[in-house]
Formats: structure tokens, sequence, C-alpha cells
């Protein structure tokens, strides 16, 4: 991604703002620096608004792509493939809009083809994409499956993600080990208990 941050984000029914120069946002550190108690122009915090909006480029690259493009390259030719198409433990490292505290886990995604399926590691990205923005792990679920519905027409998607949240962990209750576990079934998947349990079974979960 490019260090220029002005670029308008693509977004998913979020009306997109201005976005402040990258100065801005190192001055806006800065400011949370010397909040907190410290100065920011002590040595070793002179570079540190630098790297974090450095880090913010990374965390939040998914502004910048479009799940829709991703999944736009599809493959006709499935030879009458007509079962699960299953991911398991794709990697999720996002931010909970409430705090920008990370959470971290893992994703499983499930559709149902009808006459076209995708590349995996175009499902991979989707994750990844919605994962590298501002995000509730509910909200992300749902984007997920309604990403895969919209471009490839399935049957049904099944999602679920399971996630640490450091909002947990290091302020609040400060329980870090509980994990929080989102589910989304379209279609299929949504009507017919029995798939949703295999899913759930063959993703290597209880029922």
């Amino acid at each position: 991604m490019s260090k220029d941050m002005s670029k308008k984000p693509v977004l998913t029914a979020v009306a997109a703002s201005p976005r402040p120069s990258r100065e801005a946002a190192m001055e806006a550190v800065r400011t949370l620096i010397a909040w907190a108690g410290d100065n920011p122009e002590r040595e070793g915090l002179k570079d540190t608004p630098k790297r974090v909006v450095g880090a913010y480029e990374e965390w939040f690259k998914g502004y910048s792509q479009d799940p829709a493009d991703v999944l736009s390259r599809v493959f006709e030719d499935v030879s009458g493939y007509d079962d699960m198409v299953i991911l398991r433990e794709i990697d999720v490292e996002s931010h909970c809009e409430h705090h920008i505290a990370p959470f971290i886990g893992k994703a499983y995604v499930a559709y149902l083809p009808t006459d076209k399926v995708v590349g995996i590691s175009k499902i991979v990205k989707v994750v990844e994409i919605f994962a590298k923005r501002l995000q509730t792990q509910e909200t992300m679920t749902a984007q997920i499956a309604n990403a895969i519905d919209d471009a490839l027409k399935p049957r049904g998607t099944a999602i679920m993600i399971d996630a640490k949240h450091e909002c947990m962990t290091t302020r609040g209750v400060h329980h870090p080990d509980v994990s929080t576990i989102t589910t989304q079934f379209t279609g299929e998947f949504k009507t017919n208990p029995s798939l949703q349990e295999r899913f759930i079974r063959m993703i290597g979960r209880s029922a």
C-alpha cells in the first residue's frame, strides 16, 4: 500500500470522511503521548508518531481495497461439483472499533457453489480486507458472508469466527481466556440445520 493515506478509501455501507494529512495524523499521536503523561519529544518517543502512522497503514489497509474486485475473477468449469468448499483456520487480525484494541483469531468459511467457484486465496483475501478495518466481530462476520453471496451467488454460505479481544484482556474485565464466536449462515446453510452441523464437524468444532 502507498504511504499516501490521502487516497479515498473503499468502504462498505459507511460514509467516507475526508482523510487528514500524514502530518496531522502524526500530530494526533504526539497529542495522545502527551495526554498519557509522557514527553513526545524525548529520544525514545521522537519517532513513535511516524511508526504509529506506519502501523495504521498496515493495520487498516482494508479501507483501500474492494472485496468485489477480489472476487470478480471466477471459474465456471466446476464439472458438476456441488458440495461444500471449506477453508479452515484463516488468520484474523483486526481492531475493535470501540477501543482500537486488537482482536485476533481464526475464520472458517464455506460456500455451496452453483455454477462457479473462486480461487481459494481470494476467500482468504476477502477475510483480510474486512479484518483490516475498524470492526466489530459481528459486523465482520456478516460482511464476509454478504461479499461471497453477492459475488458468487452460491446456494449458501457459512462463516464462523473465533477470536480473543484485547479490550477484554488488557482493560475492562481483564479476562484473557475468553474467546468470542460469531456465525453467519445464508441460503441452504440457514434453512438446513444438518448442513450447519456438517459444516461445524468438518471445521473440527464441537456441534
